[in-house]
C-alpha cells in the first residue's frame, strides 16, 4: 500500500494507512460509513460452524470501531465440481445467522470457483462522528481491557491433527462464533479512547499498532491474560503455528520483553487469532465500569489486561 497514491479526499477520515481495522467515510455532517473486508479458508469440518466464525470475524471489525453493522455481502470461493452446494448452503446459513444476529442485513455477494473453499464478508456499518472509536487515541493513564481469551491459534493447529479433545475445542469455537457487539457498546458507553480487535497478527503486534498509532507505550501483563481452556498444554505440546514465530519477528524491534517472563505466556501473546475478542484503551477511572458493563451481558472473559504510558521508546512492554 506504501507504493500506491493516497486519497486527497477529505471525506475519507480513516484510509489504509495506520493499521485500523476498518476504512471510515463521511457521508453527512455527522454520519460516517464504516467498511471491511474479511475471508479466509475453513478452520473446522462443520459448514454451519465455519460460516458462522468466519461471519463473527468479519463483523468484528465494524464493532472495534465503535459502529452498528448495516449491510453484508458475501464473498465465497467454493470448488463446486468437488463438493455438493448443500456445504456451501451451510456455510452461508451460518454466516447469514450471525449477520442477523448482528443487526445487519445480507445483501447479496459474489462466488467464484476455487480448488480451495474460503468464506467471509464484506461489511457496511455507520456510526456517528463523536462515537467513532479508532486505534489512534489510547492516553497515557488508560487501562487496556481484553474482552476474549487467547489461544484458538494453537487449539485449532490441534484440531486439524486431531490432537484436541471435544471440550477444548468446543469452548474456542463457541469463543471465536461470540460477537463483539456487546464489547463496543459497553466502549462507547464508557467513553473508551482507542480500541482495536485481536486476530491473525496476535495480540502483540495489534497492541503495537495500538501503540505506534496513538504515539504511546502499552504494557501488558502476561499472569493477566484470559486464556482458553487447555491451550497453554498445547503450547507445551508444540502445537504453534507458522504465524507465531512471524508475528513475533515484525514485532521485535517494538519489544520490551521481561527476562523472567513465563515462555509459555509469553507465546500466546503472538498466537495468531481468529475472531478475538476487542483490546480496549479506556480511563482508568471506567476501566472497571466497562469490565462490569460487558459481564452484564456477555461471558465472565473480559479483564484488564495492561496499561498505556508516555512513549518510552518501546511501542509494547510485556511483563
Amino acid at each position: 500500500m506504501r507504493t500506491l497514491p493516497k486519497s486527497s479526499d477529505k471525506r475519507l477520515i480513516v484510509g489504509p494507512e495506520g493499521f485500523s481495522d476498518a476504512g471510515v467515510f463521511q457521508v453527512a455532517p455527522n454520519l460516517l460509513l464504516v467498511q471491511s473486508l474479511d475471508f479466509f479458508a475453513p478452520l473446522v469440518d462443520d459448514p454451519y460452524v465455519f460460516g458462522q466464525i468466519a461471519a463473527a470475524n468479519s463483523l468484528s471489525d465494524i464493532f472495534a470501531m465503535g459502529a452498528t453493522p448495516t449491510t453484508a455481502l458475501n464473498i465465497v470461493c467454493f470448488p463446486d465440481d468437488q463438493l455438493g452446494l448443500d456445504v456451501l448452503t451451510e456455510i452461508l446459513r451460518g454466516g447469514t445467522d450471525k449477520v442477523h444476529e448482528s443487526g445487519a442485513t445480507v445483501v447479496g455477494g459474489h462466488s467464484i470457483r476455487d480448488n480451495e473453499i474460503k468464506y467471509g464478508l464484506s461489511v457496511t456499518g455507520i456510526v456517528s462522528t463523536d462515537e467513532l472509536i479508532t486505534n489512534r487515541n489510547a492516553q497515557p493513564g488508560d487501562l487496556l481491557v481484553l474482552t476474549k481469551s487467547l489461544g484458538t491459534g494453537f487449539i485449532t493447529t490441534a484440531m486439524k491433527k486431531k490432537k484436541c479433545s471435544d471440550e477444548v475445542a468446543r469452548k474456542a469455537l463457541n469463543s471465536m462464533a461470540c460477537l463483539n457487539n456487546v464489547a463496543s457498546d459497553v466502549a462507547k458507553r464508557f467513553n473508551a479512547n482507542a480500541a482495536t480487535d485481536i486476530t491473525g497478527f496476535g495480540l502483540a503486534v495489534h497492541a503495537c499498532e495500538l501503540a505506534e498509532g496513538s504515539d504511546v507505550t502499552v504494557e501488558i501483563e502476561l499472569d493477566k491474560l484470559p486464556i482458553l481452556p487447555g491451550a497453554l498444554d498445547l503450547v507445551k505440546r508444540g502445537y504453534s503455528t507458522r504465524a507465531n514465530k512471524t508475528n513475533r519477528e515484525f514485532c521485535d524491534s517494538m519489544l520490551s520483553i521481561d527476562p523472567n517472563a513465563d515462555e509459555v505466556l509469553l507465546e500466546t501473546m503472538f498466537d495468531p487469532q481468529t475472531s478475538g475478542g476487542l483490546l480496549i484503551s479506556v480511563p482508568e477511572k471506567n476501566a472497571r465500569d466497562l469490565v462490569d458493563g460487558i459481564h452484564e451481558h456477555d461471558s465472565k472473559v473480559a479483564r484488564v489486561v495492561g496499561s498505556v504510558h508516555e512513549k518510552n521508546g518501546y511501542s509494547l512492554m510485556i511483563k
